[in-house]
């Protein structure tokens, strides 16, 4: 997905909203959302696609309860009314993303999840029971290291 398609789907899932925000709005929130995630666009996992949507709308919101702010009743003070409901939405938005970023770390980290946790070296030589053929190493003479890509 690029900038300009993420741009397109926003404005779609927004619908009413999309008419709140300008192009530059569309623009600052992909950019924030590139600097949250640590990804740049184009992203192509689904993981990344859904987390920059997610991470997008949630500057977009911000920047809706933003310029909301200033906007209360005088007499009646119901100043959070105007935008605590954006206001709930973006805590609720940051609080997903900072789960997400536990769970998933080998994601944002850009590497096999395999390689989030420490390696096991064999240190000794290792023999196949039936024949004692030594299988210590393989065929390029390399020490066997687990857990690999293919295990």
């Amino acid at each position: 997905m690029t900038a300009d398609e993420l741009k397109a789907l926003l404005a779609e899932e927004l619908k009413g909203l999309s008419s709140k925000f300008s192009s530059d709005d569309y623009t600052n929130a992909v950019n924030a959302a590139e600097r949250d995630t640590g990804w740049s666009m184009p992203v192509s996992t689904a993981f990344k696609i859904k987390w920059m949507i997610q991470r997008a709308k949630r500057y977009l919101y911000s920047y809706r309860r933003d310029e909301s702010a200033d906007k209360f009743k005088y007499k009646q003070l119901s100043l959070n009314q105007r935008f605590d409901n954006f206001y709930k939405l973006v805590a609720m938005m940051d609080k997903a993303f900072e789960e997400v970023q536990e769970d998933y770390a080998f994601e944002f980290a850009g590497v096999d999840a395999l390689h989030i946790f420490g390696t096991k070296v064999d240190a000794g030589f290792a023999y196949e029971p039936q024949t004692a053929r030594d299988f210590t190493y393989s065929e390029d003479q390399e020490v066997i290291i687990t857990p690999d890509e293919n295990t």
